[in-house]
Order: structure tokens, then sequence, then C-alpha cells
């Protein structure tokens, strides 16, 4: 009974060592966050304050020419496309072939192996 005590002691002055220490750490990180100052705005070239501004495509145009309605559509399309050959699970939307990763891998296999075979002595 003394060596269960001793040990549920030793647990919780351990654990409340690694709390009391990642505490102590989180409040370190806080300190320095709200005393670090804000970044400053990168300067600007004075060249590039007196240049006049570039024109921007139309609003209704998007950088290919189309308009938004049209790309929109096209996005919907695209995304309901892949949608459906995810739910029919298309051969091309598979990372591998059904039934492929039954032995993953040689170490798993060498496992399976022993937990199926009873010992013996001098095999």
């Amino acid at each position: 009974m003394d060596n269960l005590a001793w040990g549920l002691q030793i647990t919780v002055v351990g654990m409340g060592l690694v709390f009391l220490l990642l505490a102590l750490l989180w409040g370190l990180l806080t300190l320095v966050l709200r005393l670090d100052p804000a970044p400053a705005a990168p300067p600007v070239p004075p060249e590039a304050a007196s240049a006049p501004a570039t024109t921007a495509p139309a609003a209704d145009e998007g950088a290919a020419g189309l308009d938004t309605a049209r790309a929109a559509a096209i996005a919907l399309a695209i995304a309901l496309h892949r949608a459906r050959q995810r739910g029919a699970a298309d051969p091309h939307m598979r990372m591998h072939w059904p039934g492929s990763l039954l032995h993953a891998s040689r170490w798993v296999a060498a496992g399976r192996v022993r937990q199926t075979r009873s010992w013996r002595r001098g095999e």
C-alpha cells in the first residue's frame, strides 16, 4: 500500500509540474505578444505614391474576359461534376483500388501471421 501511495504522489507531483510549466509558458508568450509593438506599414517609394493609377478591368469582367455570371455558372458546373464523381466512386477519383490495402505492409502481414499461429518450441 505504501508503494501505491508513493506512486500516486509522484504521479501527481510530476503532472502538476508539467501543467504548471505549460501555464507559465502560456503566460510568458501572452506577455511577449502584448509587449511586442504592432508591425509598421512598409514604406512607400515616392515615385509609386505620385504615379497615376492603372486602369482596372470593368466590374463585370474577370481576368479572362468572362462576365461574373458566366464564371459563376462554370464554377458551379465544375463543383457539381466533381461531387457527382465522388459520389459514384469513379476509379479515377480513388486513391487505391478496392481491397488493395488489406495487407498494407509486410510488417502488418507478419504480425497477423504471428497472431493466428500458435507458438511451438523450436520453430
